[in-house]
């Protein structure tokens, strides 16, 4: 069982719960030693001083902060410990945010954190479903180890969660920082619903398990090769960068070999029901696009006949056939009010309920 590597109490209110705080993760790195090529001798790092080449020990190490040219002013570790801010071992959370509010670039590490013994399983449970149902993080400052840290406290399934956040003077502007950044939108109307289009076919639930590091699954492999006195396939060079003047034909490349991956189950889904599925048009296309005349089966209404079709009185059967880029199109065509921010489940709602208006002000 893991040991807590820090113990203290949460407060939020008046309320106070102890807590312990521990590792949410471990490094799976393949660590090697260094060796003095042609020997198998380990190098090992010492401490020296620069000037007399003496190895110096930990105790007779001091901290020095330069101010001139070959001038420092001392500190001592003591003075430092004596100095951290909250030595009392408190999480003290002095706000709540929205989760979504906090910028990915932000989050640093990552800490479970568990009540320290049954009693205060309830205090606990009572924050985590807090946060939960309000989906809110719990804005706190603590200190470990003789270092402060901003931590966000959020909920889990059965769990609370603490993460490190990165103070605000640490996080860089990309603004200033990088040289190239885009000067406004690219692409066309077409490329940008054909990516809609391929980010939609790619699209799939979350399962981490499905990734491997595999950077360090060929590590081992050499190693295990290595030792068998056996050779490892070189890896590939990476593909070249995209012509801008390729784009499109490379978008409709990648879409297609997306939608032939998921074992035909796209082109099986638009065979599926009365009307195949057809691509996403522009306005314009629509606009002057030729009505196509067909007889209507027998026993079939005028107003069924065009529902098959997918002229947007269509059920939601036939909707959620579509991709989301499609139904996004179709929402945009019909001026659907928030498509934007709407999912993909709301898309097929508002189209839905927008077909049968405009079937009730015909009729």
């Amino acid at each position: 069982m893991a040991r807590a590597i820090w113990s203290g109490v949460i407060t939020f209110g008046l309320v106070t719960v102890p807590v312990g705080l521990y590792t949410a993760t471990e490094d799976h790195t393949v660590h090697f030693h260094q060796l003095q090529r042609g020997t198998s001798d380990r190098i090992r790092n010492r401490r020296v001083n620069e000037r007399t080449g003496d190895e110096v020990g930990t105790d007779d190490i001091v901290k020095g902060f330069p101010v001139g040219e070959g001038e420092y002013v001392v500190v001592e570790p003591d003075e430092l410990d004596e100095i951290a801010p909250g030595r009392s071992q408190t999480i003290d959370i002095s706000d709540f945010v929205e989760l979504e509010a906090i910028e990915p670039v932000y989050f640093d590490r990552t800490y479970y954190v568990a009540p320290r013994g049954k009693e205060y399983t309830k205090v606990y449970e009572l924050l985590r479903a807090a946060l939960a149902e309000g989906n809110k993080a719990g804005i706190a400052t603590f200190v470990m180890r003789n270092k402060q840290y901003l931590t966000a406290l959020r909920a889990e399934d059965k769990v609370l969660v603490l993460q490190t956040l990165h103070w605000a003077d640490e996080v860089r502007d990309p603004g200033s920082e990088l040289p190239e950044l885009p000067s406004g939108r690219a692409g066309s109307g077409k490329e940008l619903r054909t990516a809609l289009q391929l980010v939609d076919a790619l699209s799939g639930e979350w399962r981490p398990e499905r990734y491997h590091d595999t950077y360090q699954e060929k590590v081992r492999e050499l190693v295990k090769a290595k030792a068998e006195g056996q050779q490892v396939a070189v890896a590939e060079a990476p593909p070249e960068a995209t012509n801008v003047i390729d784009l499109m034909q490379v978008l409709e490349g990648s879409l297609e070999a997306a939608r032939s991956g998921r074992g035909g189950k796209e082109t099986a889904g638009r065979k599926t029901g009365s009307a195949q599925r057809k691509p996403a048009r522009t306005v314009a296309e629509e606009k002057t696009a030729k009505p196509r005349s067909r007889k209507a089966p027998p026993g079939k209404s005028g107003t069924a006949q065009t529902r098959s079709r997918g002229g947007g009185g269509e059920g939601r059967s036939e909707l959620r056939k579509l991709s989301k880029a499609e139904l996004y199109q179709r929402a945009a065509d019909q001026d659907v009010a928030g498509r934007s921010k709407m999912s993909r489940e709301e898309l097929v709602d508002a189209l839905a309920g927008s077909g049968r208006r405009r079937k009730k002000s015909a009729a």
